[in-house]
């Protein structure tokens, strides 16, 4: 008798302890789809924000995917249904072309969360998105290079990737100045996001010969390949300089640039995301469809060492 008492307690043990195990593996399953931290300086804070919130000991279960490439994103997100993930985070390289996907997360049971970026895409087929406005970043930056009130306006109009969130809004406000006739445009090109193409873009403008007294980057890494080619052919640039400079991101490097008056304005794109949807999805409750990061632009006129201190990104 005390010997089928012990095979009962010990099978009851090993019972007890896989239980406990099934209960410490019981992980929520997170696919997070973004673009590479390569990508630029807000890329990278973006991507340590997530990594930050999600990890193992908090309770997730998580495998991110980095890709520039639309179609490579899609072919993740599907394998990630496939997968069975309980959630889909996603930062979309092009707004478009993403319907079916979602459809086919939402007939899984997997809830979608979008950040950092927009899509175009029905909004019942995601929970919700935590985004920048990136128009409002393109209006907020154009209506300062109005205020500048120059004599006349030759822009060289550096892009992001094409077709992403970031690019389309923060192209469309030059965009109208450019179709008004407000602003000539000297060269409208897209570096996808690289210092390096910004730099070659800015150099065969110079080797032209055409005028131009600003330039336009979309992000700060592009600005920063622009300034290069300036400095190597002599031209001055920011306060007081031949050449009007704005970026977008708010690196610290960049802001220390525009207060040192060697740029002249940086838009602010937040990259925190992360903590507002775990905030979600710990809590079930989605107070908005769209919650949007508060932003700004700075100027070297303005700008001080504690907002670089309190908004720039990076060290």
């Amino acid at each position: 008798m005390k010997k089928v008492v012990s095979v009962l307690a010990a099978v009851a043990c090993t019972a007890t302890m896989f239980l406990g195990c099934a209960k410490k593996s019981d992980l929520i399953k997170i696919g997070i789809i973004n673009n590479p931290p390569s990508e630029s300086g807000y890329r990278a804070a973006n991507v340590k924000d997530f990594e930050d919130v999600f990890t193992k000991e908090k309770g997730y279960d998580v495998k991110t995917i980095y890709s520039l490439k639309n179609d490579e994103q899609l072919n993740a997100a599907s394998q990630m249904i496939t997968d069975g993930v309980d959630y889909i985070l996603l930062s979309a390289a092009a707004t478009d072309g993403w319907s079916k996907v979602l459809k086919n997360a939402q007939t899984a049971g997997i809830k979608v969360f979008l950040f950092d970026r927009m899509l175009n895409a029905e909004p019942d087929l995601y929970e919700a998105a935590v985004v920048s406005d990136m128009a409002n970043q393109g209006d907020t930056a154009v209506a300062w290079l109005k205020a500048q009130n120059l004599p006349e306006y030759n822009v060289i109009h550096i892009q992001g990737a094409m077709g992403s969130d970031a690019q389309i809004g923060r192209t469309a406000a030059l965009d109208k100045e450019f179709a008004a006739g407000t602003m000539n445009k000297v060269v409208q090109q897209t570096a996808t996001w690289d210092e390096a193409e910004a730099k070659k873009i800015v150099e065969a403008v110079i080797n032209s010969g055409e005028k131009f007294n600003v330039i336009y980057a979309e992000n700060d890494g592009m600005a920063k390949g622009a300034v290069a080619a300036l400095d190597e052919h002599g031209i001055t640039h920011g306060v007081n300089g031949d050449v009007i400079i704005m970026g977008f991101d708010c690196n610290k490097w960049a802001l220390r640039e525009v207060k040192a008056g060697n740029w002249n304005y940086d838009g602010q794109c937040s990259p925190f995301q992360a903590s507002v949807i775990e905030e979600m999805i710990k809590s079930g409750n989605v107070p908005s469809k769209k919650i949007i990061s508060e932003e700004k632009g700075f100027d070297a006129a303005t700008i001080t060492d504690e907002d670089i201190e309190k908004y720039g990104l990076g060290e």
